[in-house]
């Protein structure tokens, strides 16, 4: 059964796309999703498990499902100050009906982080969740492997990482690099190529596509990280030679120093601060935001 119901929680992620859909055509119709609406969940999961007896398991999926079009409607709103109130006392619900539902956990995790207004940027509600799964099942690797991204990837703190992915290792079944991963990501820090390594390690591990699609996209956001440091390297140059930086693209083009307008990996143009020379991606771009502010590695051109 719980083989089953695994296999149906994926076939709900490949859907994702079709409950945002129906979020979206429901907001059209009816309006926002209204606070007094918000209310009528029910927020006590051990209330809920006890009143629902066998059906435990049948009220996971609905509310996992709840879950999903939250995150999906409120993601696509385009409504000022959007939030996403619901989305972490709905994970608690359906972990506490089912708390051996591993993609709830998994795939909440990935809600919650992302940065607003894609998600609430809440790396430490995701944190929260996955400990909740650690609690529930201790001999499953992964919760481990997923605290030490959380906290190498947006939180920045290389020290828990690493610390995550040794107890992680020392689980029956864990991957071989996940020990040398401890000592590296203390090690190194926030070494692009590390993280480059982390993310192509998740990618290769992942069990269905949705988690190696986010992969992919850390590891092109990364990609575009080595393309935004050349770049801030060619406005820093040419704000040494001419005492400012470049006003525009156009300006570098027109000078020799680039050969057209660059754009990121996803295909949006560069964005280029013509008063700082800083460069970053575009607000547009399917790439942003980036986990790491631009240009923070390097120092800044002056002008003269």
């Amino acid at each position: 059964m719980i083989g089953n119901r695994l296999v149906a929680c994926v076939v709900l992620a490949w859907l994702f796309g079709a409950a945002v859909a129906v979020a979206y055509v429901r907001d059209q119709a009816y309006g926002e999703t209204r606070a007094v609406e918000q209310v009528l969940y029910v927020r006590s999961g051990e209330a809920l498990t006890r009143a629902s007896l066998s059906n435990a398991a049948l009220l996971a999926d609905v509310y996992w499902i709840r879950a999903i079009q939250h995150y999906g409607g409120t993601r696509i709103s385009k409504e000022p100050g959007k939030r996403y109130d619901l989305l972490y006392p709905l994970l608690d619900l359906v972990t506490t009906l089912d708390p051996r539902f591993t993609i709830a956990y998994r795939f909440g995790a990935i809600f919650l982080s992302e940065p607003y207004p894609g998600g609430p940027g809440r790396p430490d509600l995701s944190i929260a969740l996955l400990e909740k799964g650690v609690r529930a099942e201790p001999a499953k690797w992964r919760y481990e492997e997923d605290l030490g991204f959380v906290y190498y990837w947006w939180l920045h703190d290389y020290g828990k990482a690493a610390q995550h992915f040794e107890r992680g290792s020392r689980i029956a079944g864990a991957p071989w690099w996940m020990r040398s991963l401890a000592a590296a990501t203390l090690g190194t820090g926030g070494d692009r190529r590390r993280s480059r390594f982390l993310w192509q390690e998740l990618y290769q591990a992942a069990d269905n596509e949705w988690l190696k699609n986010n992969a992919r996209l850390r590891l092109t956001q990364l990609d575009a990280l080595d393309e935004i440091e050349q770049l801030q390297r060619i406005a820093q140059a040419f704000a040494a030679r001419n005492g400012a930086p470049p006003s525009s693209w156009a300006m570098l083009v027109r000078t020799g120093w680039l050969r057209a307008e660059p754009l990121d990996p996803a295909g949006a143009p560069y964005v280029l601060n013509p008063e700082t020379g800083r460069v970053n991606v575009s607000a547009s771009s399917k790439l942003h935001p980036l986990p790491i502010e631009p240009g923070a590695w390097m120092p800044q051109p002056q002008k003269q």
